[in-house]
């Protein structure tokens, strides 16, 4: 299958090994992956701040990019989610746009999905000797409703020790900008969510949405713990020593 690779943010901007390593994983899997040149934001940020003539403008600038694609695969959920479910929305009053992005919304999908839903594939030959958890994040989990996926593919990571964690799909506290704006809430829960990760012994913090990565993942750093934060696509990319 001939595949665009789309590169959120988060990912371009501070994680951008996730990006290689999800390149790295889909040519595993037996796909053709190419990176569509002019592809930007997905427009969520100005969705989600009330700036809809902004996300508008964004979001017929992403589909203009992708509508040819037979598939378009992210290593992030919030943004397919935002693509999925929330493009129709945007463009609820413009009918035709409207259909685009809900043509779109069927062909763009987050990466555990994509391999275990349509490519069909759970063993990709990865090792990695360590105890690892992993953490639900909440537009993986509860807004496309992925939640088995990632644990069948990191099964099959020989070497791996899948643990799991109390409260795993609990919310790390992130939220985009609810971190900025309450700081304090933000913190006591990423403080929780790191106290049931460390309950485990785990070794790896494992997850599919790279701003709870970058939350958990600062703060186990920030409090000196060795638990190391990893996107699913590095782990199942591989091959250990």
């Amino acid at each position: 299958m001939k595949l665009a690779l789309f590169v959120p943010c988060m990912v371009q901007d501070f994680q951008p090994q996730v990006a290689e390593a999800t390149a790295r994983v889909l040519a595993k899997a037996g796909m053709s992956v190419h990176y569509p040149k002019g592809q930007t934001c997905c427009g969520q940020l100005q969705y989600k701040s009330g700036n809809w003539k902004s996300a508008r403008a964004v979001a017929r600038h992403f589909m203009e990019v992708f509508q040819d694609w037979e598939a378009v695969v992210a290593p992030s959920g919030s943004c397919v989610s935002m693509v999925r479910k929330y493009y129709p929305e945007l463009f609820r009053d413009e009918p035709l746009w409207r259909d685009r992005a809900t043509d779109l919304g069927k062909r763009v999908f987050e990466l555990t999905e994509f391999l275990v839903g349509v490519a069909r594939v759970e063993d990709l030959g990865a090792q990695w000797h360590a105890k690892a958890v992993y953490h639900d994040s909440c537009q993986v989990y509860r807004a496309l409703g992925i939640h088995q996926e990632p644990r069948k593919l990191l099964s099959r990571v020989k070497g791996l020790e899948l643990l799991e964690m109390e409260q795993a799909d609990v919310c790390c506290g992130f939220g985009g900008a609810f971190s900025l704006q309450f700081p304090a809430v933000s913190e006591a829960m990423v403080a929780e969510k790191v106290s049931h990760i460390l309950a485990t012994g785990a070794e790896l913090l494992v997850s599919a949405e790279i701003s709870c990565l970058m939350n958990i993942g600062g703060y186990l750093r920030k409090q000196g713990h060795g638990v190391k934060a990893l996107h699913i696509a590095e782990v199942l990319a591989h091959h250990g020593e």
